[in-house]
């Protein structure tokens, strides 16, 4: 596919997510009789583009229930049992804007997509008495209130599981301010919301939340003062987790104490974690250990890896959690990812635990780096198939896993993956062991003499 990539459609909105184009992908999307729900972060252009599509969706008579300003989550929320559009471009920056389609609080798939681009600028209308109708549909307390709802059942606590917790929240002027620090307070936690006035030109800081771009946030927690630091991307689909001193925890051990809360609590007997090829082994150890088992999708696919694993399964299984760093999925409460969720579920993690630290505890981390070799993309496929050969010839221990990518696993829990970037000319390597210089290293030198063959 050209139009859609790992997360829907995305790019500059002067080039290519153009109010043109989000007529067309309506009308493509668009189904007779069908309710569309359309929604959009803070940006700048999202108003011409929901206003565009809306149009589009409305040309062949679907109908349109306009949520305004929301966090994808909301959105995703709102399209159970019906459809859903989201206009975002997540933690890219403020002149890109994107397109995200939904069916009953889950992403479109490949094949969805597929159909939808096929159909883009070959779409007929509806005739001119039957096209859809429009209304303003406010989702955003049901939201909130069914994330607070989730996070007391799942702990089985009395109304504000989070008493006692102070919580500092970045909300890095996206639309995560509509809902997180909203449904933290209402179960307890004192809150205190930074950069939490929407705007679409992110001020604050950059969208995407990183430990580059949240020193603002680890300065103001540096004190000692709040016991937690939560921070989100534009959307609020992301959500990165600070310690009270103001260190980022690492994504994978976030992602590994939460699978394993998961699959302790589960009732079944073959509980699943789905992740991605590039999340760590600490996540299996955990996952293991507390009785479950791990398994591994493309990135961006995380639904899809729900559905696989569903299929597969019997009655003794249940996916109980799905994750990216830093992206979750909360089965039980819906099939979209959702930072907010994350973010009071993990708070009630760490009064759980009774801290950070003791949350962390049962994670082994060992060091973890990522960095990227200049390729051509035209050279991809051809790197991409040498390196299936050519490392597990130059790593004879390691288990071996090639779809997708080249995943590597060694007896120690060291791990590293190689695989090509999707939107750079690059071909990128993952690495986590206790030596873990040398481990890239030596995958570099594979890499690049596989590079070389094509030069």
């Amino acid at each position: 596919m050209t139009l859609f990539g790992t997360a829907g459609i995305r790019g500059p909105v002067e080039e290519q997510v153009t109010p043109e184009l989000a007529l067309s992908v309506g009308q493509a999307a668009g189904v007779a009789g069908e309710t569309f729900v359309v929604g959009r972060d803070g940006r700048e252009t999202g108003p011409a583009l929901a206003a565009a599509m809306e149009a589009g969706l409305e040309s062949t008579g679907a109908d349109v229930r306009r949520l305004g300003q929301v966090p994808t989550p909301a959105l995703a929320f709102a399209s159970q049992g019906r459809h859903g559009v989201m206009l975002t471009a997540s933690h890219n920056p403020p002149a890109d804007n994107g397109i995200k389609l939904f069916v009953d609080g889950v992403e479109y798939d490949r094949d969805e997509e597929e159909a939808v681009e096929a159909a883009v600028g070959d779409s007929e209308l509806a005739p001119w008495d039957e096209w859809g109708r429009s209304e303003r549909l406010d989702v955003l307390d049901a939201y909130r209130d069914a994330v607070a709802t989730y996070v007391r059942d799942r702990f089985g606590t009395d109304a504000t599981p989070l008493s006692g917790l102070s919580v500092a929240v970045d909300c890095g002027t996206g639309v995560g301010a509509l809902a997180t620090p909203q449904v933290l307070e209402s179960l307890g936690a004192e809150v205190v919301a930074l950069n939490a006035t929407v705007d679409g030109h992110f001020p604050a800081r950059e969208s995407k939340p990183t430990p580059e771009t949240l020193t603002d946030l680890a300065a103001f927690l540096a004190d000692g003062a709040f016991d937690l630091g939560l921070a989100h991307d534009g959307d609020a689909d992301r959500l990165v987790v600070l310690d009270g001193d103001g260190d980022v925890i690492h994504e994978d051990t976030i992602l590994a104490v939460v699978a394993a809360s998961y699959v302790r609590t589960a009732a079944v007997a073959d509980p699943v974690v789905v992740t991605t090829p590039n999340a760590s082994a600490r996540i299996d150890e955990l996952v293991r250990d507390a009785g479950g088992r791990v398994e591994r999708v493309r990135l961006g696919a995380l639904h899809e890896g729900i559905a696989r694993e569903r299929e597969r399964g019997d009655a003794d299984t249940e996916v109980v959690f799905a994750a990216e760093p830093w992206k979750h999925v909360h089965p039980a409460f819906g099939g979209w990812i959702d930072g907010i969720a994350s973010a009071a579920l993990v708070a009630a993690l760490v009064v759980e635990a009774g801290g950070t630290d003791a949350l962390r505890e049962p994670v082994t981390e060992r060091p973890y780096r990522k960095v990227s070799v200049d390729c051509p993309d035209e050279a991809k496929e051809t790197v991409m198939a040498r390196l299936e050969t050519a490392l597990p010839e130059a790593f004879p221990g390691a288990a071996v896993d090639t779809d997708y990518g080249v995943r590597l696993e060694f007896d120690d829990a060291a791990w590293t993956l190689v695989r090509p970037s999707g939107t750079e000319p690059y071909v990128r390597i993952y690495a986590e062991s206790d030596d873990v210089d040398q481990l890239i290293a030596d995958v570099s030198e594979v890499v690049e003499a596989a590079i070389d063959e094509e030069r």
